[in-house]
């Protein structure tokens, strides 16, 4: 998960990257619960500062808190920490999908 082996960087830190897929991650998860079935949520927006470098094995972890809701967006403030303390912040925004539709208009993309 480090920049180098991204290819973000030249240095063994926690990637900006992994740091997004986290929040997504973190987001996607807090809501599954709550969709109907053959629903599932698309990332559409991600405003994330990575403020702090996480040495290499060191655990990460993300917060969501889902702060609004506008018919199928959701919009989440997201905050991720390691051992250490806050390593970034940020918006994250998704949208609830019907996901056999939303595959069946990916088809016809060819």
């Amino acid at each position: 998960m480090s920049a180098a082996r991204v290819g973000s960087g030249l240095v063994d830190v926690f990637a900006t990257p992994m740091l997004v897929a986290l929040v997504e991650q973190t987001c996607y998860e807090s809501v599954l619960p709550y969709l109907e079935e053959g629903q599932g949520t698309v990332g559409t927006l991600v405003n994330i500062s990575h403020t702090s470098a996480t040495p290499i094995g060191k655990r990460v972890w993300c917060e969501s808190e889902l702060v609004e809701v506008d018919r199928r967006r959701l919009v989440f403030k997201v905050k991720a920490f390691d051992e250490y303390g806050s390593i970034g912040e940020g918006v994250h925004e998704r949208f609830v999908i019907d996901t056999a539709r939303f595959m069946e208009k990916l088809q016809s993309k060819g």
